[in-house]
């Protein structure tokens, strides 16, 4: 039951990222799979509680490695500075692209903005977390650690939706200095002493 559920919910993420939001149907997820409008209806009774449930099963892993970046054992700036990379549109657009189908949806859809509202709260705390646990151990100083975290993932959605809209408009080194200028800022420290925690 478990199983084909995920499968449901891959699918349907795989569908969205194809047809977007607004055009992918309970037919289009069914039949990818192979199986009836009836079975996809069984487990989610709307079209809308289908993609917020493949929204939240996408976002599941990269929250997952986003922990996992920011529980390691090492200063909260590097922390901050992986996760901020990480985060960053550097690579394939396609996780990207999903996202921003997602928040453009959201503003219809109240199932999806539950979900997408709680899914972004959920990375700005973890970045919120860490940005305080530097300022308690006296590594750099900020003054709302929240007002952050808000600050940073704003400057990174930004540049998602310029880079995954117009590819090639913003370098990569570029994108990623301006990602190392904004966390130094934030931080209240030197960018040369940011860049060197990465050596």
């Amino acid at each position: 039951m478990e199983e084909r559920r995920d499968e449901l919910l891959r699918a349907t993420v795989e569908q969205v990222e194809l047809r977007g939001v607004t055009a992918v149907r309970i037919a289009d997820v069914a039949s990818a799979l192979g199986v009836s409008n009836a079975l996809v209806l069984y487990h989610f009774s709307t079209k809308e509680k289908l993609v917020a449930a493949a929204f939240a099963h996408a976002a599941a892993g990269d929250l997952a490695h986003l922990h996992q970046l920011l529980s390691r054992r090492t200063t909260a700036v590097r922390r901050l500075r992986s996760a901020v990379r990480w985060y960053a549109p550097t690579g394939q657009a396609k996780g990207w692209r999903l996202w921003i189908e997602g928040w453009a949806a959201a503003l219809r859809e109240p199932a999806l903005r539950e979900v997408t509202g709680e899914l972004d709260q959920q990375w700005k705390s973890a970045i919120t977390e860490v940005i305080a646990e530097g300022v308690k151990t006296g590594e750099f100083r900020c003054e709302d650690p929240a007002a952050a975290a808000w600050r940073l993932t704003a400057l990174l959605d930004g540049l998602a939706v310029q880079m995954t809209s117009y590819a090639g408009a913003l370098s990569r080194t570029t994108m990623l200095e301006w990602t190392d200028d904004a966390l130094a800022r934030e931080l209240g420290i030197d960018r040369a002493a940011l860049t060197a925690t990465a050596r």
